[in-house]
């Protein structure tokens, strides 16, 4: 059993990931004694669907202080206006978990108003597992709970992709017609870590441009997937404007881009490697609740930086290799970007898989595990 480093809040919140993430497991831990609703249950989601006010019936035998979990709420959008009601008059605490923001985006639901916080779970972190796991075992495996424990991660991961990724995002009518997001699912996962352009896959999949920007936004809605827009200098600067598409698991990356039976490709490794540090910076950050943003920085015709991240103390800029020689020459973009800062103020780190830690010009350079080490002591991002 991991120790998960998202803390609980003490009022009602939002807890959404994507399945096999660990969030009921979680909540099991944190909130034993709570009264569960779990909607993944067909009779149950069926009841409170035909009769929402039931729950609010129901709840009202409860102390005014109980807290109440309601496990994939995004299968009854409608109970969230017995939830607010709830809330408000009985002081009760919900836990609102759950897979997709889609379905109560669709239905207008404004997620109680800022009553409710807003929590994520991410697949297992570093600093949960305990910073000894073996580099390609996460590149190819990931880092979902029962591909780190299982005995079978590849059957796992198999069967997540076909049965969730495909059978259930259709199961919730997100798409009409499964087998062109079968398609857009194979190339947009090819595509991991490389900046998007949305009317080649289109074509590539055989959809419509329109299409294929409406499944981007049901991974991201699902939260299989994120952005990761280009850090903006200034207007007058020319650099890459598109963003990069990251699914939110390498393990899941490989399965859905249909090389998981195949051995580790060296070409593989880069984008492989950045999809783990950007979800370990996406997950402390969350975890830590600062709200600092994370892009990536590339001028026209230059040297891109993997991940430019705005804190209180200035920029830092990461650019992550899956070799073990750190090359001078991989710093190049860090040089740029800094003699465009106008203060200068940007902190460089350089990530690789180098048994060492090294300085080479005026860039530190961390082996991974020590970079992961020092990321969740909260040495390189000021709170």
């Amino acid at each position: 059993m991991f120790t998960r480093r998202l803390r609980p809040p003490e009022q009602s919140f939002f807890l959404l990931g994507a399945r096999a993430t660990g969030k009921t497991t979680w909540i099991q831990q944190h909130f034993p004694k709570a009264e569960n609703y779990d909607l993944l249950l067909t009779d149950e989601s069926l009841r409170l669907s035909r009769e929402p006010g039931l729950l609010r019936a129901e709840c009202a035998a409860l102390p005014d202080d109980a807290w109440i979990v309601i496990d994939e709420v995004q299968r009854v959008p409608a109970l969230l206006d017995e939830v607010q009601y709830l809330m408000t008059k009985k002081r009760q605490r919900f836990v609102l978990s759950g897979s997709s923001a889609r379905k109560l985006k669709r239905s207008g639901v404004n997620l109680l108003a800022g009553r409710a916080e807003l929590r994520q779970m991410f697949p297992l972190v570093s600093a949960e597992t305990g910073f000894d796991r073996a580099l390609d075992a996460i590149l190819t495996e990931g880092m979902l709970p029962m591909a780190v424990t299982g005995r079978r991660p590849a059957a796992f991961l198999r069967a997540y992709c076909d049965t969730y990724l495909k059978e259930e995002v259709q199961q919730e009518a997100l798409v009409r017609q499964i087998g062109p997001f079968h398609r857009f699912l194979e190339v947009a996962a090819r595509v991991n870590g490389q900046t998007v352009n949305v009317t080649g896959i289109a074509r590539d999949a055989g959809i419509a441009r329109q299409t294929a920007s409406q499944f981007f936004q049901i991974l991201v809605d699902t939260l299989l997937g994120t952005w990761l827009p280009a850090w903006k200098l200034k207007r007058a600067v020319k650099q890459i404007a598109h963003p990069k598409f990251y699914l939110f698991d390498p393990g899941v990356a490989r399965q859905l881009a249909g090389t998981a039976a195949l051995d580790l490709h060296p070409e593989e490794r880069g984008a492989l490697i950045e999809t783990f540090l950007l979800h370990e910076l996406r997950a402390f950050l969350h975890y830590s609740e600062l709200e600092y943003p994370i892009a990536y920085w590339q001028p026209h015709g230059g040297n891109e930086v993997d991940f430019v991240i705005e804190t209180r103390a200035g920029l830092l800029a990461i650019e992550a290799k899956a070799g073990t020689r750190w090359d001078p020459r991989f710093a190049a973009g860090i040089h740029s970007l800094r003699e465009r800062v106008p203060d200068g103020n940007v902190k460089a780190i350089g990530v690789y898989s180098g048994p060492r830690a090294l300085v080479v010009d005026d860039v530190r350079v961390l082996p991974w595990q020590e970079f992961l080490g020092e990321l969740w002591a909260g040495r390189l991002i000021p709170a």
